[in-house]
């Protein structure tokens, strides 16, 4: 076809073409909504449209299969009645089963009249949500899902069958999903729809422009811009949002698109993930100059594209309480890109924590640029070896987060960002340079003086103003070792003395330190800072007072 496709329909048609491969498996964003080739309806169609007009204009015969309706026949109606079997059985099957014997049946009978020598039609089927067909449950005593899976991997697998042309597509939101006996087969392509690119979006606007004047006026002549800031949305979801706004006649403005995308890409990704507001940046991280210098560095080169020295993941560890995330949202801000948190992904259903892993995954890749953050990473990144007691799942969470943590191609695009107060129980080969490359420890307060400033900056931020120099008589109540989610709790707790028994801001907080109990046992904190003191990348992050604690 001399129409351009988007890569992964070019891909497949340059595997069928070549005679590589006659069956695809195709994963990922497939409820979006396409565009078809230039030349063809503007209008964005399904995927099933877009395999139908896009890539099956040629075959005589379309068949497809789900099972809310059973066997369709998409095309060439009339061609397959020829089948002798079409008389003897009027009603196309529903029934997985013998709908799968059936089309097996069909596809044979075209395959044996080529060898005669006799007329035969280009066939295709499309199964659509094959996982509910053929599931990846576990165990091996699912004999008949077993046999299913057989006879669908037989129409890539039989030389009878793939000697004719046969195209087949397997349609499964995530592969993992997918029976193992059909996604591990070395003649089936595994394919990912991926969501649109700025140049498909920026297309999607453009005819859109006819039905959503009103929305899109404010963007007319800069839909390339309002499609770059797009990116990470489907096209779908999109449209939805913009008939929307035109039915209540109300144009999008500029102001609107943040939110606007993070509510869409939030909403599609069913509350796996949250963004971080950037609010902040390193100008409000007190004290760890050597780190901010570095980071500063990091960023300067990303901001001159100059991707070679940049790393491909930070891991943040100390104590509980000493601000993991604060220095995640700092960093957000310095460079100026989105922060994606990855949230609970793990379900009691098989396969679902793996799927919702490809979900996520496959939006990092749309997004662009942007920081991606797991807290508690200890305990997210699953294990090599879980000793079987989750049926192995932890293993599998490992591996997809090894395999993409170390993806070379996204050095400079995906940076990850792991915190946790037990870095010693995450696997050695996550944090190895080329998936963490480095490692910032962080501490509670080294001085008095630094806890009081603490706490003075935490208090100002609810109207209590504390001396900037420390009141003599305050000074030995402070705690050493304090963190800064402790000082919160102090600041908090001094705003409410202040406000009820009409104190000042000094006497409030003298109040509170008087009786003072750490929230976490020092034994506590103490091992955990030992645990960042011997992860830490550069001795430089190492306050003086904590580098004896590398003995």
């Amino acid at each position: 076809m001399s129409a351009p496709l988007p890569p992964w329909a070019a891909e497949i048609a340059a595997l069928y073409e070549s005679h590589a491969a006659s069956q695809f498996i195709l994963s990922g964003n497939l409820q979006d909504r396409f565009l078809l080739p230039p030349g063809a309806d503007p209008a964005p169609v399904s995927l099933r449209e877009f395999l139908l007009q896009a890539l099956l204009p040629g075959f005589e015969v379309v068949l497809s299969y789900d099972l809310g309706n059973g066997v369709r026949i998409e095309r060439g109606g009339e061609a397959f009645s020829l089948w002798p079997a079409c008389k003897e059985h009027p009603e196309l099957p529903k029934a997985p089963r013998p709908a799968v014997e059936f089309l097996t049946r069909y596809f044979r009978y075209n395959a044996n009249l080529a060898r005669l020598g006799q007329t035969t039609r280009r066939t295709a089927c499309i199964v659509q949500a094959a996982h509910l067909l053929a599931p990846a449950l576990p165990g091996a005593l699912h004999y008949d899902l077993n046999a299913l899976a057989l006879l669908l991997r037989e129409w890539a697998s039989d030389p009878l069958l793939t000697g004719h042309p046969l195209a087949t597509f397997l349609l499964s939101d995530n592969v993992n999903d997918l029976h193992p006996l059909l996604v591990q087969n070395p003649r089936a392509a595994l394919i990912k729809v991926p969501l649109p690119s700025a140049a498909e979006l920026e297309r999607g606007f453009q005819h859109l422009a006819a039905s959503c004047p009103l929305a899109l006026a404010p963007f007319q002549g800069k839909f390339d811009k309002l499609a770059r800031q797009m990116t990470g949305s489907s096209l779908g979801a999109i449209e939805t949002r913009l008939r929307l706004q035109q039915h209540r006649r109300t144009p999008l403005q500029e102001a609107d698109i943040a939110a606007l995308k993070k509510e869409i890409v939030e909403r599609e990704c069913s509350d796996l993930i949250e963004f971080i507001e950037p609010a902040k940046s390193l100008h409000d991280l007190h004290g760890q100059e050597a780190l901010k210098t570095m980071l500063r560095q990091d960023f300067e080169l990303w901001r001159q594209n100059d991707l070679q020295a940049l790393p491909m993941g930070y891991l943040i560890c100390g104590p509980i309480g000493t601000g993991k995330t604060y220095l995640v949202e700092c960093l957000a801000g310095e460079a100026g890109v989105p922060v994606v948190k990855i949230k609970n992904f793990r379900d009691k259903w098989v396969g679902t924590s793996e799927g919702n892993l490809e979900k996520i995954f496959r939006l990092l890749q749309a997004l662009g640029r942007c920081f991606v953050f797991l807290d508690e990473a200890d305990q997210a990144l699953g294990r090599r070896d879980s000793g079987g007691s989750d049926a192995g799942l932890s293993g599998r969470i490992y591996s997809m987060f090894a395999k993409e943590m170390s993806n070379a191609a996204n050095r400079g695009r995906i940076i990850w960002v792991l915190a946790s107060s037990r870095p010693d129980l995450i696997e050695v080969d996550l944090k190895r340079p080329g998936r963490v490359d480095v490692k910032i420890p962080i501490f509670p307060t080294a001085t008095p003086a630094e806890g009081y400033g603490l706490l003075r900056t935490l208090c100002r931020c609810r109207s209590l103003e504390l001396p900037t120099d420390i009141p003599p008589d305050l000074a030995p109540l402070i705690p050493d070792l304090l963190t800064p989610g402790a000082a919160e709790a102090l600041s908090v707790k001094a705003y409410r003395l202040a406000k009820t028994q009409n104190l000042a801001a000094p006497d409030a907080l003298r109040e509170c330190l008087r009786d003072y109990q750490p929230p976490v046992a020092p034994s506590v904190i103490e091992a955990q800072m030992r645990l960042a003191v011997a992860e830490a990348t550069d001795i430089a992050f190492i306050p003086e007072r904590f580098r004896a604690l590398r003995a």
